[in-house]
């Protein structure tokens, strides 16, 4: 649209300011998720209703699996929801959504990135790389278009102007062959109103995205994240890890601030037997905030899962802390917040 702003204008909301709605992308293709599409459908179901006390769920899905969708949801009892006649080719919304930035004059606009399947790894995306203009349509908001290749879960935000990222996936010749760290950082500024970059290294082992940073670190607060941490030196995940951390301590707010760093554990290695990622990237920091909830990525571990929730109780104060089992989630190589994309209040 033409009256799309850019730059000063905009700013990218933190994921704990009030939300309307969560979008999802519903999962349809049995060929994925070791024949588990009917157990993963489960744990959408549960999703959607816990994202449903808090914001309206809004769901990309062609429209011939809009009957069978509806279905599941109301026999769950969940009647907040709207769905969208955008067929996909695969689940990960935080991704191929639209990014929703708030424009100087108070209205939303979304932010239209190019998508190719984080480095054309899975083919086909091209329905994916659709799905921000079939938001801003749908929606009636102005959107901005990029040429640069970016997923969602590529970037992590505080609200005020500093943005997280990786230089394994925003650098990689895989999306934006040419492009250096200034093209990126000023395509970043123009397209969300961000001022500040701070970049990490790599990501956890087994991610096919190179190393999305909502694996690793998320703002709690414009001035402390969580950051994962992994004290055994012979995990896959120790390297990359103790790097990122050891670059975090030099982590400023725009305003000059320290951010707090706080450590949140892994969970013992999932491993997937005769499949293309032997370690999959189990991650507690893949979590959704949602308005009053935050809901969390759990792996059938007791004492790890409770440990991690109980952190991340600690960091919300106020906040109900939700567990969902993502299991079958990470098979494919994401957890909660891949498969979600918030929309801020206007």
């Amino acid at each position: 649209m033409s009256d799309a702003m850019q730059g000063a204008q905009l700013r990218w909301p933190a994921e704990w300011e009030p939300q309307e709605a969560v979008w999802l992308s519903w999962p349809h293709r049995r060929d994925l998720w070791q024949g588990g599409l009917d157990e993963l459908l489960e744990r959408y179901t549960d999703l959607a209703a816990a994202i449903a006390e808090e914001a309206e769920v809004r769901i990309n899905a062609a429209a011939v699996l809009h009957s069978g969708i509806r279905k599941v949801l109301e026999e769950r009892g969940i009647t907040r929801f709207r769905l969208f006649d955008h067929p996909t080719n695969d689940v990960w919304c935080r991704d191929h959504g639209a990014i929703f930035t708030r424009r100087a004059d108070g209205g939303m606009q979304l932010a239209n990135w190019e998508f190719n399947a984080w480095g054309g790894k899975f083919a086909p995306w091209d329905l994916d790389n659709e799905i921000p203009a079939r938001m801003a349509e749908s929606l009636h908001l102005p959107q901005l278009r990029s040429r640069i290749i970016l997923e969602g879960g590529a970037i992590e935000g505080n609200g005020q102007g500093l943005l997280l990222t990786t230089e394994a996936v925003l650098l990689n010749p895989n999306r934006n062959p040419g492009c250096t760290k200034a093209d990126i950082e000023a395509e970043l500024h123009r397209m969300l109103g961000t001022t500040h970059v701070f970049w990490l290294g790599h990501g956890i082992e087994g991610d096919d995205t190179d190393g999305h940073i909502d694996d690793m670190v998320r703002f709690v607060h414009p001035e402390a994240a969580v950051s994962i941490v992994e004290p055994d030196a012979r995990s896959p995940h120790y390297r990359a890890l103790a790097e990122n951390n050891e670059r975090l301590q030099d982590l400023r707010t725009p305003s000059g601030s320290r951010v707090e760093i706080i450590p949140l554990p892994m969970p013992r290695p999932l491993v997937a037997k005769e499949w293309r990622l032997e370690q999959l990237p189990a991650s507690y920091a893949n979590f959704l905030i949602c308005n009053g909830a935050v809901i969390v990525p759990v792996f059938h571990q007791p004492k790890e899962d409770d440990r991690a929730l109980g952190i991340l109780r600690e960091a919300f104060p106020g906040k109900r802390v939700v567990g969902i089992d993502a299991r079958r989630l990470v098979i494919e190589g994401g957890a909660i917040h891949c498969i979600t994309q918030q929309q801020p209040c206007a």
